[in-house]
């Protein structure tokens, strides 16, 4: 909904698109490879430390804690992806949202996106 509906908002921009999904997911595979075996703590932990990661490397973007929690609540095959769960999905399906992003937010002149004072706020 960010990336289509909120597209002035700092959360929405292509850099905390792309980095809050893609260390989230980095981290839940992370998480769930140290404890596994505790969905639990694994949950809490990928979810916790993406959220501090995302807010350090300023690409928070609030649906990036479910990337890192679906690998650590998921099912056995998705777990088994490791850490091709990185590039695909969460890699691959970002980048396909960002592609529908950027061509159904600038179709009209009255719509800008990405929104150029935030992509190079570091």
């Amino acid at each position: 909904m960010l990336i289509y509906g909120v597209i002035n908002s700092l959360l929405a921009q292509p850099r905390n698109l792309l980095g809050g999904h893609v260390l989230s997911a980095l981290i839940g595979v992370t998480a769930q490879k140290l404890v596994g075996g505790e969905m639990w703590l694994a949950s809490a932990l990928a979810v916790a430390l993406s959220s501090v990661v995302m807010q350090i490397t300023k690409t928070l973007h609030p649906p990036g804690g479910a990337t890192a929690l679906i690998v650590t609540v998921g099912s056995e095959q998705l777990k088994a992806l490791g850490c091709w769960y990185v590039l695909l999905p969460a890699l691959v399906g970002v980048l396909l949202l960002l592609a529908v992003a950027l061509v159904s937010n600038n179709i009209t002149a009255t719509h800008s996106y990405p929104t150029n004072k935030y992509w190079y706020t570091v």
